[in-house]
């Protein structure tokens, strides 16, 4: 674990660790780091709370301290709001909500707890894990009764660890239900896009994409996709702009701000934290060209999300490869609020992991792979043209194998999927049809390749082709009596939900043999860094020796995740930043 004592020495000069900690100016200053040298603050305001970033941790604990009477702004660095929340399926992991309990999922806060504590290990202290668990299902209430936002139990989609004790097999994830984007009025053009857009016409959740992409082959498929496009005709006729996944949660918890009267300024970055004798009491930020500090007599509130667009800092904490292009998660996420509470003392945790996933570097933006990689008639290999992981284990889990095992003498990064034509005419490839040819710029790029015979494609992805020819024959034939001896692809819940249960013995496995074959170059993606500021149950942030920080509080990924080194379920990255949002705000109207 990368912690506040880490450094990465520049040749010839200092760290940039030491760079950020000979900035601070010592006994009480007004402000740290970069905001010396430049232009002295020309004005100053006054709010009970700030919060900085307008994602999902930001605008729930903005919404909780405006309920709990606190006068509160947030500041967002974006010309939008929504962040990376606003991009994502929206899937939120949260035991024992009262969604999935009248849904009849049967869950309890002792199932949940010794789940979450295998999940997490020893990483994460215990009174953290408890306050997640004990905050989480009033918080979902609370957002529901002081937003629009209605939520939807994404039933069927497994625990990540459906076998471990208190896994459940059919899930705890929920979603945004329909929302009419009309409620956020002129705000609607600054919510920030989805990853994917939705098809046009189609209302599409979350929980539809695992039948959308069997939709030519499943009749269930078919239902769905004639459902999404029922409840697309019906918005139309209604003159709705209906959202849902991460454009309906951005969306709900915007709409929620506007009536509770919460500013939200945009365009306007953190340059630092203002800290005197110790103390949090307000930040500085950059607002129409001038620097602005916002006073916070009560306390700030740092959800301004990871730093996976920072190339320094991937570089300084992060294993190599890795770059800033095979994330997905907001291009405004460089790390600025993990940097400033740095420098006001703040310890660091997990700065060497990610909310990692299997991604392949398309022109433009890299893609993360669900589906794809788990569906029947696909498999990953290495450099050498091996496989070495199940392929359809939860996508954390993959890359941290991608990396353990990624030596000279046996690269993983890059992997290969490698998939054969039947594949290819059965199931939507990202967002491309069956049947329907790859782009051109995927194979110009490298991303993708095609061949006739598996040694050629092992030939232009430069793997040994025997070596290639024998894993495809043993994996042939693991497929055929519906057993993977090798990783055990399809044994856990979790492997099936994007499986096709039309493909017997084993949802998960069928042979690659009808050509054309197909490559897809596999990096290290991410959804984004899990790395941050650590923090107690209370969500306040804490120095190296363990102690606090007065006023400073961190949630979303600018905290050390609450998850550790793994993955507990969908939304295992929104469920625990909405949650401790909701507990520092909740912290400072109860503390005097």
């Amino acid at each position: 674990m990368a912690d506040a004592t880490h450094t990465n020495p520049a040749p010839g000069g200092p760290s940039r660790r030491t760079l950020l900690r000979g900035a601070a100016v010592a006994g009480g200053a007004l402000v740290t780091g970069a905001a010396l040298g430049a232009a002295p603050a020309r004005a100053a305001i006054e709010y009970d709370v700030v919060v900085v970033g307008a994602g999902a941790a930001g605008m729930t604990a903005a919404l909780t301290a405006a309920k709990r009477g606190l006068r509160t702004v947030v500041v967002e660095k974006a010309p939008t709001f929504g962040g990376s929340a606003a991009r994502s399926g929206a899937g939120i992991w949260i035991p024992n909500n009262e969604v999935i309990l009248a849904a009849g999922v049967p869950d309890t806060p002792a199932k949940a707890a010794a789940y979450l504590a295998r999940v997490v290990g020893d990483t994460v202290p215990v009174d953290r894990q408890q306050a997640f668990l004990a905050a989480g299902p009033p918080m979902i209430s609370f957002v529901m009764r002081n937003s629009p936002l209605r939520f939807r139990f994404m039933e069927g989609y497994s625990d990540y660890y459906p076998e471990f004790p208190g896994g459940l097999p059919n899930g705890r994830s929920i979603e945004p239900d329909q929302l009419d984007g009309r409620v956020l009025g002129a705000e609607l053009d600054r919510l920030n896009p989805s990853y994917i857009p939705t098809p046009a016409g189609m209302v599409v959740f979350s929980a539809d994409y695992k039948w959308l992409t069997l939709s030519t082959v499943n009749l269930k498929g078919t239902e769905v996709a004639a459902a999404c496009l029922l409840r697309g005709t019906e918005a139309a006729l209604r003159g709705e702009k209906p959202l849902t996944m991460g454009q309906a949660l951005a969306g709900g918890l915007r709409a929620g701000l506007l009536a509770a009267g919460v500013p939200v300024w945009l365009n306007t970055p953190l340059t630092d934290l203002r800290i005197e004798g110790g103390r949090a009491t307000g930040v500085v930020v950059s607002r129409n060209g001038t620097q602005t500090v916002i006073k916070a007599t009560r306390g700030v509130i740092i959800g301004s999300g990871g730093f996976e667009h920072s190339a320094a800092m991937r570089a300084e904490f992060q294993r190599q490869p890795i770059g800033t292009s095979w994330t997905v998660g907001a291009k405004e996420n460089t790390g600025d609020g993990i940097e400033a509470g740095e420098r006001a003392g703040a310890a660091l945790g997990l700065m060497d992991d990610a909310w990692w996933g299997p991604a392949i570097p398309l022109p433009g933006e890299a893609y993360f792979c669900l589906a794809e990689r788990t569906l029947p008639g696909c498999i990953m290999v290495n450099g050498n043209g091996v496989r070495f992981v199940n392929e359809g284990a939860p996508y954390s889990d993959v890359v941290h194998v991608m990396y353990d095992r990624n030596t000279p003498s046996a690269p993983h990064i890059p992997a290969w999927l490698i998939v054969d034509q039947q594949y290819r005419n059965r199931y939507l490839f990202k967002d491309i049809a069956p049947l329907l040819p790859l782009p051109d710029s995927w194979y110009d790029s490298g991303a993708a390749h095609k061949a006739w015979t598996i040694e050629q494609l092992a030939q232009r992805i430069g793997v040994p082709a025997a070596a290639l020819r024998g894993t495809v024959t043993r994996f042939n034939g693991f497929a055929t009596t519906g057993k993977d001896l090798d990783f055990h692809r399809g044994d856990s819940a979790y492997d099936r939900y994007y499986a096709d249960p039309a493909v017997k013995p084993n949802p998960c496995l069928a042979p690659l043999w009808l050509p054309p074959f197909y490559a897809f170059k596999i990096v290290p993606g991410d959804l984004g860094t899990k790395g941050g500021m650590l923090t107690d149950a209370r969500a306040r942030v804490l120095r190296a020796d363990g102690s606090v920080i007065p006023g400073l509080y961190a949630a979303g990924n600018a905290s050390a995740a609450v998850m550790g080194h793994s993955y507990a379920g969908a939304g295992s990255t929104l469920g625990p930043a909405m949650t401790f949002g909701y507990v520092a705000a909740n912290h400072i109207a109860d503390t005097v």
